[in-house]
């Protein structure tokens, strides 16, 4: 039997799928950390322990590894030569390494046109007419991510540090942050010193509720991200027909936001990235025909 492995990486963990040449997953497993852009050896090593227990949890020999095609989507893949001197270390016969993005594309659209916008930690939007492929933003958060997690939660802090100093007015939503750093804005400005993207995307879900209770700052922090939504989309130039899909831990919280024109062209995904990954190795290395388990 002719298999195929699709991957899925990102900075928090790494998921893979054997599947049939048609497409039809028969294991499934997860493993650390894949982040190509900072430790490209740990992220092979976890590249390959994800496809081992795949393997095993298939009932199949982890040997065959070595024989099988694999289709991965990592984040960090579309800068510099990260993708290159991935595939000359990884153990399969062939690969494809692409986005995190395009794998998200090709499981929420399936094979069809259209849109999704990924609103998790960071941000990207992609859309495809045809063989066309189009991709805005995605450029990570110090200069990019706009309506991210992330973004959220930097802007929640700098509007924090503004009411405090009676530049902007205050909001119960400064309060409760401050008050998570003792009323001091000094320990504010110490967090960020080491704080990660997706440390300052835990403060995402607070503006989200209190923007539902009417809160004026957090209406404005999450009204930008909308915009920034709404512009990508624009710039994706999508006809009138075009689907859109909202992905990430974020999309719900958005999509009843949206202006109604988009709302109405709003479509739930297919399958997750990992499902994309599958049909792309299916189609690329398998039967052509891919089915999906």
């Amino acid at each position: 039997m002719d298999l195929v492995l699709g991957i899925d990486g990102g900075g928090t963990s790494c998921r893979a799928a054997v599947a049939t040449s048609r497409g039809e997953i028969l294991g499934r497993a997860r493993s650390g950390a894949a982040n190509i852009r900072t430790d490209l050896t740990g992220a092979r090593a976890s590249i390959v322990e994800a496809a081992r227990l795949a393997f095993i949890d298939a009932g199949l020999d982890p040997e065959r590894i070595a024989e099988t095609p694999a289709v991965l989507g990592l984040a960090g893949s579309n800068v510099g030569t990260y993708r290159q001197q991935l595939e000359a270390i990884l153990p399969f016969p062939r690969c494809a390494v692409e986005s995190d993005g395009l794998i998200a594309l090709e499981g929420a659209l399936g094979g069809s046109n259209g849109a999704i916008a990924i609103l998790g930690t960071g941000s990207v939007y992609m859309m495809r007419r045809g063989d066309m492929v189009r991709s805005v933003g995605g450029w990570g958060f110090l200069v990019g991510d706009q309506a991210s997690g992330g973004r959220i939660g930097r802007d929640l802090l700098e509007e924090t540090l503004l009411a405090y100093d009676g530049i902007r007015p205050a909001s119960p939503l400064t309060d409760a942050l401050l008050a998570v750093f003792r009323g001091n804005p000094r320990d504010v400005v110490e967090f960020t010193t080491t704080a990660k993207p997706g440390d300052f995307g835990g403060f995402a879900p607070m503006v989200f509720d209190h923007a539902t209770k009417g809160d004026a700052v957090a209406e404005f922090i999450v009204a930008r991200g909308v915009a920034a939504i709404e512009a990508s989309l624009v710039v994706l130039g999508l006809g009138d027909d075009e689907p859109i899909s909202l992905l990430g831990g974020l999309a719900a919280l958005y999509a009843p936001r949206l202006s109604p024109n988009y709302r109405e062209r709003l479509r739930q995904p297919r399958q997750d990235a990992l499902g994309g990954a599958v049909s792309m190795a299916a189609r690329r290395f398998g039967a052509g025909r891919p089915a999906h388990g």
